[in-house]
């Protein structure tokens, strides 16, 4: 059965992320008094972001457990989404990581949708995108936000519903590519045909193969081959 379907993550898979992401979570926790080392951090990045700093400043705060209130995790959530739109706004090197334009474009060639999903909220992807001008450039056909849906990574309700909107019905033709274990972990709970970690991103290639994708690249235009469609030079 042929793929009709590829659904990526962001930050880390398909945008160049130098820890950008992590250090704004350090950020905006600092401004509240809370400081995490980027080692405790970076296992959280690709889950939805409320749901992040919640588990951050549970397993890695001083905070009681009465001190994590709703209204503290909403106010370093809007920090953080602040400091992201100024970044992707305004920072030099706002890119794609090298072949994804290129490999986006293969896949468009051989009628092969792309899905973008991520665990930004949808206003932190959107700037992203249009920073990038993929839709202009005819790269996506579909783009969602872990705000967009009940529940975000590792729920597969992000998937289902770009699967719903582009009417793609079977999940064996649907394929996940991220660089994170939530990625892997939504794309197997999604059913997805195949399931591609990256390490583009924050995981090693050892430390994605504990949650047993499908397949771990190190260039994202690898998934031409794995999903038959051939190769390009870069």
């Amino acid at each position: 059965m042929p793929i009709k379907l590829i659904v990526f993550d962001i930050a880390g898979t398909t945008v160049k992320d130098d820890n950008n992401v992590s250090e704004a979570f350090q950020s905006a926790l600092a401004k509240f008094e809370v400081h995490v080392g980027l080692n405790e951090i970076n296992p959280m990045m690709g889950y939805e972001k409320k749901q992040a700093i919640t588990e951050i400043l549970t397993a890695h705060s001083s905070l009681e457990v009465s001190q994590i209130t709703s209204s503290l995790v909403n106010q370093i959530y809007d920090e953080f989404v602040l400091q992201m739109i100024f970044h992707y706004e305004h920072t030099e090197g706002i890119t794609a990581l090298p072949g994804v334009e290129q490999t986006m474009l293969e896949l468009q060639k051989h009628r092969i949708k792309i899905g973008i999903n991520t665990g930004f909220p949808y206003i932190i992807a959107e700037t992203i995108i249009k920073r990038l001008q993929w839709r202009e450039k005819g790269l996506i056909d579909f783009l969602i936000g872990s705000d967009q849906v009940e529940f975000g990574r590792p729920q597969p309700l992000m998937i289902n519903r770009i699967m719903e909107v582009l009417n793609i019905q079977d999940p064996n033709e649907v394929v996940k590519v991220g660089d994170t274990e939530v990625d892997i972990r939504e794309g197997k709970a999604a059913n997805c045909k195949y399931v591609i970690g990256v390490t583009t991103g924050t995981f090693t290639r050892s430390e994605l193969e504990k949650y047993e994708p499908t397949h771990i690249i190190d260039h994202v235009s690898e998934i031409l081959g794995i999903v038959g469609v051939g190769v390009f030079s870069l």
